[in-house]
């Protein structure tokens, strides 16, 4: 990811940054915003479901041509069958998709909608990300809590519900701490006990 953004070297060939990311502090680190991190979180879906990542370097490119955005994985318009990146296309009131590499018509199942878990608002820009999907109870909204991951029938932190559980001792003992149901608390455990295997993987 950090290559990605900051541009880099290979092969003798210098690769200029995908996008300049929303937030600059000066200090020459990273930091993502809430776009950033659809950008990057869709990145590497393409990659995890076969694309080189040359290739989703040059769908990028290639979609900023077409629809004009310069952060355009992160919007509805994407989807990808693991060989190549499919622009969807509103036309004559119905959906088309674009092969973004042959840029030819494809009239094809796709198999992996890149964003099924993302919320997105009329003008098709992300708004909110259930990371474990909505029946794991967690959001990320850039509007609520800076963008960390609240619990979504509490809107609690999920960091504050956890660190609950170890001051307090007991799922149901942080979930009167917080005046908030059990059920609550076990969402936050769940989504943070897949964060930490994840880590370790």
């Amino acid at each position: 990811m950090g290559r990605w953004l900051r541009g880099h070297r290979a092969h003798g060939r210098q690769y200029e940054p995908l996008w300049k990311p929303e937030v600059d502090l000066g200090d020459e680190r990273i930091y993502l915003g809430f776009r950033d991190l659809m950008e990057v979180r869709v990145a590497a879906a393409f990659i995890h479901a076969g694309l080189s990542p040359q290739k989703v370097r040059r769908a990028i490119d290639l979609a900023r041509e077409m629809i004009g955005l310069d952060r355009p994985l992160s919007t509805v318009h994407f989807r990808t069958d693991g060989r190549t990146v499919f622009l969807r296309m509103a036309e004559d009131d119905r959906d088309r998709l674009i092969d973004l590499f042959r840029k030819q018509y494809a009239f094809r199942e796709i198999v992996e909608p890149s964003l099924k878990h993302v919320d997105f608002g009329e003008d098709g820009v992300p708004r909110r990300w259930w990371p474990l999907g909505r029946r794991g109870h967690v959001v990320v909204d850039p509007e609520r809590a800076f963008g960390q991951p609240i619990e979504s029938t509490t809107s609690v932190p999920v960091a504050s519900l956890v660190a609950a559980v170890s001051a307090e001792g007991s799922v149901e003992a942080a979930a009167a701490a917080w005046d908030v149901p059990s059920s609550a608390v076990r969402h936050a455990l769940e989504f943070s006990s897949l964060g930490e295997m994840r880590k370790a993987a």
